[in-house]
């Protein structure tokens, strides 16, 4: 009988000794979505507040490269003529985010920011009383106030020589070699340029390039990791025919 009982110790060790191994490798379980999802979205926090780079600049707030999407409420435009060419406008109106934001990012509530808006505007005249438009161009953030703040992050002083400086990067800009595009597409020719926004311009090659194509401003394309980009052009096989014309210029 002890043989017996002896002899079965090296087996049940064994069988434990199996178990382990089995549990060592077995796959830990699957993340379920809403797990998968909360974790992004508090990686997406932490990612939003903490200070980052760019060409030397430290900032803190949505990273270079990401985009907002807004809705508008019926808003209020008034326009005075100044001169033939020349009108004054202002626009006042509540905008609100297409989704949610993540809880805990972005700026606190009563947080105010400047900016100075360029932009290309288009508009069709639709009948006696209604037109189309459009809006696209680049804004410029001259100065900020935190929400528990009673002064701006910069005077108007310095705000006006942060202005001067980003008008006269505009116009160098303009001034600029602009890149010649000429393709032909489902039948039609097309002929234009691409004028490079130079803050987007690394090593020579320019990732975003205003775009103007038989007299008609299309807006403003974008080379992304998933390829070109140019919000309200719907048609995407001309997009992409106007970026094999940018590539072949920079080629």
């Amino acid at each position: 009988m002890a043989t017996t009982a002896t002899s079965a110790r090296p087996a049940r060790k064994k069988a434990t000794t199996t178990r382990k191994k089995a549990a060592a490798t077995r796959k830990p379980p699957k993340k379920t979505a809403a797990r998968q999802k909360k974790e992004a979205k508090k990686d997406l926090v932490k990612t939003y507040n903490e200070f980052k780079e760019f060409e030397g600049q430290h900032y803190t707030g949505m990273r270079v490269g990401r985009s907002h999407k807004w809705n508008y409420d019926a808003g209020v435009w008034k326009e005075t003529k100044i001169t033939p060419d020349l009108w004054e406008c202002t626009y006042a109106v509540t905008k609100r985010r297409a989704g949610k934001a993540p809880e805990g990012s972005g700026v606190p509530v009563g947080t105010e920011y400047h900016w100075y808006i360029m932009a290309h505007q288009n508009v069709r005249k639709l009948n006696a009383n209604d037109y189309t438009t459009s809006l696209t161009g680049l804004k410029y953030k001259l100065a900020h106030k935190r929400a528990d703040k009673t002064k701006w992050s910069a005077t108007a002083k310095t705000q006006r020589k942060r202005l001067v400086k980003m008008l006269h990067e505009l116009i160098a800009q303009l001034e600029a070699e602009a890149v010649p595009i000429e393709f032909e597409y489902e039948g039609k020719t097309y002929r234009g340029e691409a004028l490079p926004i130079s803050q987007t311009c690394h090593n020579g090659v320019c990732d975003q390039l205003d775009v103007t194509l038989n007299d008609d401003y299309l807006g403003t394309i974008r080379c992304m990791k998933s390829g070109w980009k140019l919000d309200g052009v719907e048609d995407q096989g001309l997009v992409d025919a106007i970026g094999d014309e940018i590539f072949l210029w920079y080629e």
